[in-house]
This record gives structure tokens, sequence and C-alpha cells, in this order.
């Protein structure tokens, strides 16, 4: 027999205490005795039990409440009871298991019969804490091994993203350098938007190079165009943000998610008047907010085929200007609070 089993015995007869450990000391157990409820509580709490053999009078808190009062505390509440009385009427029984008990042995004691039992119901408690581990064990394996998928199927999510942006690229070097400078405005100004978290940083980030993907599906010569578009040319120009959303929709992963939201609402302004849906002020996601505010600052300060580079002055001048109209007032706060900060991205 297992020398690890530790029984406590609970009597207020000292006799009744020796007559069981005489019995059982044959499995050569371990064994405490207490001689009243309140010792035998004191003793569970700071020591630990296989098995408990409770008597049930016993002098201030009898057997019947020492069970239940177990049962109410988390290291004592799996702990077996088994009941030593003289009292084997049906409702003392039935009492019995109501409150925790896992059987009823009577006075005066035979040796088999106690054996037998408390064998049985050590054995079963031994093999519940087995399970009880190796269920921990596997919930712990299980929630490891979820996390590692995680971070595989984010660590594609970016590579995807970055293959992408290098496809991005290919269209003209400005805006292969545009979306990497976009990309890290964009991460400063949700480090310091006091409404983002570290994760949502990062997810900006990675994302923000997206937000032009849709201009893969507009024709070389319109995306290439130096003189002003006529109607006809700027509605095309246009569905590049929903032709990004009919790219990204389908993934429910954060990495492109973000870059759906993203890529399909950037256009949108916080007055209500941009596009593809009109979105206003806080219906448009906060990610799209950023990375607007962000494209657009940086595209100012930088000659395209359609435009020359404007000035430090003249881009701040228009931020100032579109505060509440195009972009959001929270945001044109940071930015100009930090502008040091991101003109040194800019200009590196």
């Amino acid at each position: 027999m297992d020398l690890g089993y530790n029984i406590l015995i609970v009597d207020d007869v000292v006799g009744n205490i020796q007559v069981a450990m005489n019995i059982l000391k044959e499995d050569n157990y371990s064994f405490s005795f207490a001689k009243d409820g309140v010792q035998a509580l004191a003793l569970m709490q700071n020591n630990h039990f296989d098995l408990v053999l409770l008597d049930v009078m016993m002098p201030g808190i009898d057997g019947f409440e020492v069970c239940k009062k177990m049962r109410q505390i988390e290291k004592l509440a799996e702990i077996p009871v088994i009941f030593l009385t003289a009292r084997v009427d049906t409702d003392s029984v039935s009492r019995g298991f109501e409150v925790g008990g896992v059987d009823y042995i009577s006075k005066p004691f035979q040796a088999s019969e106690l054996l037998a039992r408390v064998r049985t119901h050590l054995e079963l408690y031994r093999s519940r804490e087995v399970l009880k581990r190796n269920n921990i064990s596997l919930k712990v394996k299980m929630a490891r091994e979820q996390k590692r998928l995680f971070t595989e199927l984010e660590e594609t999510q970016k590579e995807i993203i970055y293959m992408l942006m290098e496809i991005i690229e290919s269209i003209s070097d400005e805006t292969g350098e545009h979306v990497k400078r976009v990309a890290q405005v964009s991460r400063l100004l949700a480090d310091k938007h006091p409404a983002l978290t570290d994760e949502d940083s990062d997810i900006i980030y990675h994302t923000a190079p997206m937000h032009d993907v849709g201009k893969l599906a507009v024709p070389y010569d319109i995306l290439h165009k130096p003189d002003k578009f006529t109607p006809q040319e700027f509605e095309i120009m246009k569905r590049h943000t929903t032709q990004a959303h009919k790219f990204l929709r389908g993934p429910n992963r954060k990495f492109m998610k973000a870059a759906d939201i993203i890529a399909y609402e950037h256009h949108e302004k916080w007055d209500g008047s941009g596009y593809p849906r009109g979105l206003k002020e806080d219906e448009i996601h906060i990610y799209a907010r950023v990375v607007a505010l962000a494209d657009v600052f940086d595209a100012l300060l930088h000659k395209r085929v359609y435009k020359h580079a404007w000035s430090i002055d003249e881009t701040l001048n228009f931020v100032r200007e579109q505060s509440g109209k195009h972009f959001d007032p929270q945001l044109v706060d940071i930015l100009l609070t930090h502008k040091d900060e991101i003109l040194t991205i800019i200009s590196a």
C-alpha cells in the first residue's frame, strides 16, 4: 500500500480513534487525529490529507457541520469523508450524503469492512487527483499549442502583407517608400493616442502599408497620369478602396481584418465628405483615421507625378485647417504636438 496516504481520524472518544488506527495500521497509512470539529478543520487547513474518518456526534460542531464546511473551502472540498457513527437511521445516512460524505460505516467497526472501504476511497481519490493533474497538463499543453498556432498565423499574415507590399512597391518607387513612411508615422500617432494599446499600435504598423493595395486594380495610365483626373477617371481611382475591400474582406484574422479596414476607409473624412461610403467621425474606424492622416501628411511633403512637394509650413497649415473636416481633431493635435519626431521619420 502507498505509504504516502495520510488519514485524519476525528472522534471525541480517544478509544474509538485507537481502534480505527489499530485496524488501519495493517496498511501502513500515516495518521493524524482530532477530538472535535474545530481542531479537525484547523489541522486540515495546515496539512494535506487523503481521507477523513469523521464521527458524527461530537460536542460543538458535529460531523455533518464539519463536512459541510469542508465542501465550502476550496483546498478541502475534494477530500473524501467517511462518516463513523452508531447512528444508522435513514435520515442520518441521507444527511451524511447530502453534506458531502462519500460513505458511512457504523460502530463498532468491522475490521474487514473498514479496511476495504478506506482502500476503495483512497484509490478513487488518488485516481481523481491523477486525472485532474493530467487534465491540467493537457489544458496547459493545448493552450501553448494554440498560442504557437496563433503566432504562426499572425506571422503568415505579416508575410502575406509584406509580399503584397513588394507588389505595391513595384508600381513605382515613390509608392514603395511612401507606404513605409506611412507605417512609421501611423505607429507614432497610435503610440501617442490614449485610446490605443500597444497591440493596436503594432497592428496599425504592420497593416498601414496595405492602405493603397487596391491601386493594383487601377489602370496604369490613370495611376501615373500627370494631369488632373477627369470625373470618370477619378471615379475609377476611387474604386481602389472598394477593390481592396474585395481582396481582403474574407479572413477574420486580426492583421488581415485591420488591413481591410484601413484600405477600405482611409479616404473617408471626419465631416462625412469622403469616400466610398461617406462615413463621418467615429463611424470611421480609428485605424483608418490614423492612417488617413499619416498618408496625406507624407503625400503632401513629397513630389508626385501630378504635384510638386509642399513645404513643411504649407503642409502643417493644411493639416490645421482640415482638423474637424478631413481629419480627426484629436489625431491632428497629436501630430502637431509631435511634429518634429514625425518630420524626422519622413525626412529619413
